[in-house]
């Protein structure tokens, strides 16, 4: 017995260390710090892995699908209904990318370092000093997304070791760090070029970009949440310092107008039309669904070529082929405008909500003799934007395909949309949940076919564009120069565009009165930028996000069944209170998460959190 424990002591001693010498082994396939740095290649994959940090890219989300009023999610244990539920503490994960955001920063300081060190036969000077360029923009970039989350950051100047006493690092002042991006956008800009030509180079940086993040950071600055918000008063770091701005200040507008001038002066964008595809006819229809559909348009500033293009067009389309999962609201729907250019609460406008349409609309994209009277002469937006019961489905190719999605008693090759219960898209039918009565269009394509899962659209995610930048001059300038002629100049541009008459020939009222043209100027946006992220951010910097008005959401009676009547039945289309969401307005800012809080204790949490 003892002849035995020792032979399998000697055994397990042998197999220990033949263990260890295999573990001490590095893997054939890993790169040592050094080597990253030898080649162009590897370099350049460095790089490429710093802007795969752009987490808004996805498609899906909380900005774009649920936060806001403009849509909701149909599964409830999303992190984004959790979110607008009250269920969100420091603890949470819901939308958490600070330190994520960190982790791109902390590459970003490593490649600063380390870029001039690949050979001159592998990289030469001058893409070095364009990749320094794209670098810096990343930087900046990042620091951007955290502030506008956030609030203030730690503002690291070097790359972060391991063995580093973490507990150094307090977050600087909001101006700080306001300040801090705009000089790593200036830095950048100085290295870059004005606007991509060359398909190899479409996504990177750009100074025309460099020069649009500056404008939105000005923006930012301008909007109530940090102009002055008494609600910051006591947001402190721990020796006292202040982190918000205290007094309001008017000419930030002046500042965020200016920035948001020189983008449209620059002339590296401009407004997509159709007629940029070779149309030889204005066509306000294809010119506002196509923005999203023809690969890096003119008026693509900054756009995303690796998203999940399938997942969102999925998500976004009727069942049974789509999963009804993302679901515009009745809110967003209220907000298109009548073809006249009214708003529907206007008596002049010619919106009814009762009955059924007689006859087809003027133009082909309108609608047709059938579909409810709400959604009759509405504005081109609303029928490029919006999927609503009984129009025909988009992503579908042949009458096969439509009649896929139709009840036996609706077959008329149309394929047209069944939200109600027990419709092919409704609550009953397996596999589909619409919780309110509509989906998002935006960027999904007529080319695809969802019945048979073929999306194969090669166009960007598009994260930022050129109307919202003509939209952010026309509102800086309402705010301290009303009577400036640019606002109805700039703002009639998005609405020419729409296919829509001027301000002034529909309320001229509005012109040079703040108030009056401020709402105008946000319904614009919540319209032209729906489900693009711009209706959250703009609520919160606005501080109207808590407003009980933005957190009561409506669709439409997705209960009510047909009895055998098709689409001729009413009691889908009564409005119907959906959900009446938890606000706080410690809300206005995410949580820095208590794990971070603990690794840097000079961190101190947002205010209410």
């Amino acid at each position: 017995m003892k002849l035995y424990k020792l032979t399998s002591i000697l055994a397990i001693m042998l197999l220990l260390a033949s263990c260890s010498k295999y573990l001490d082994k590095k893997p054939d396939n890993l790169l040592t710090e050094d080597q990253i740095w030898e080649t162009r290649a590897n370099a350049e994959a460095y790089l490429y892995n710093v802007y795969g940090y752009i987490h808004y890219a996805n498609g899906d989300d909380y900005a774009s699908v649920g936060a806001s009023d403009e849509t909701s999610v149909a599964i409830p244990t999303t992190a984004v209904r959790q979110m607008v539920g009250g269920s969100w503490s420091p603890a949470d994960w819901h939308g958490y990318y600070w330190a994520g955001w960190y982790t791109a920063i902390r590459k970003t300081f490593v490649f600063e370092e380390n870029i001039d060190k690949v050979p001159a036969n592998q990289l030469s000077n001058e893409l070095k000093q364009q990749y320094k360029g794209e670098n810096y923009f990343l930087r900046g970039y990042y620091y951007w997304l955290l502030l506008r989350q956030y609030g203030p950051f730690v503002n690291l100047t070097k790359a972060i070791s391991q063995n580093e006493n973490f507990n150094v690092y307090p977050r600087a002042p909001f101006d700080t760090c306001v300040a801090a991006i705009v000089a790593l956008m200036d830095k950048a800009a100085a290295l870059l070029p004005g606007r991509w030509d060359n398909s190899a180079n479409l996504g990177r940086a750009n100074k025309g970009i460099c020069m649009a993040i500056k404008a939105k950071v000005y923006q930012l600055a301008a909007s109530p949440l940090w102009n002055g918000n008494a609600a910051f008063a006591g947001f402190k770091n721990q020796d006292g310092t202040s982190l918000a701005p205290a007094s309001n200040d008017v000419n930030r507008w002046k500042v965020a107008a200016a920035a948001a001038k020189a983008v449209i002066d620059s002339g590296f964008s401009k407004l997509y039309t159709n007629l940029e595809n070779g149309d030889t006819r204005f066509n306000p229809y294809l010119s506002v669904r196509n923005v999203h559909l023809t690969p890096w348009n003119v008026e693509t500033i900054f756009g995303v070529v690796s998203w999940n293009v399938w997942g969102y067009t999925k998500c976004a389309s009727p069942g049974p082929g789509g999963y009804n999962m993302y679901n515009a609201t009745q809110n967003v729907v209220d907000a298109f405008a009548m073809n006249n250019g009214r708003t529907i609460d206007d008596p002049a406008s010619g919106y009814t909500e009762t009955g059924f349409v007689q006859q087809n609309g003027a133009n082909d994209w309108e609608q047709k003799q059938g579909d409810w009277n709400m959604y009759a002469n509405r504005e081109p937006r609303f029928y490029a934007f919006i999927a609503y019961n009984g129009r025909p489905v988009l992503p579908a190719r042949t009458v096969d395909d439509k009649n896929f999605f139709s009840s036996d008693n609706n077959l008329d090759g149309r394929g047209r949309i069944e939200f109600y219960y027990n419709g092919k898209s409704g609550q009953k039918s397996a596999g589909t949940s619409n919780i309110t009565g509509y989906l998002p269009l935006k960027r999904v394509s007529p080319n695809d076919n969802i019945r048979q899962d073929a999306v194969s659209n090669p166009t960007p995610y598009i994260v930022l564009r050129y109307a919202e930048i003509l939209l952010d001059y026309a509102e800086a300038l309402n705010e301290y120069d009303p009577g400036n002629p640019d606002i109805p100049k700039y703002l009639d541009m998005v609405r020419t565009r729409a296919g829509l008459p001027g301000i002034a020939a529909v309320y001229p009222d509005a012109v040079g009165n703040t108030e009056k043209m401020r709402k105008h100027i946000l319904r614009e946006r919540q319209v032209e930028l729906c489900f693009e992220g711009d209706r959250y951010f703009t609520l919160v910097r606005r501080l109207l996000l808590g407003k009980p008005e933005y957190q009561t959401i409506y669709g439409l009676n997705t209960y009510a069944n047909d009895n055998g009547q098709g689409f001729a039945f009413t009691d889908f289309y009564k409005r119907t209170l959906f959900q009446k969401r938890s606000w706080d307005n410690r809300m206005y800012l995410f949580p820095i998460q208590q794990q971070d809080i603990e690794r840097d204790r000079a961190l101190v949490q947002n205010p209410g959190w």
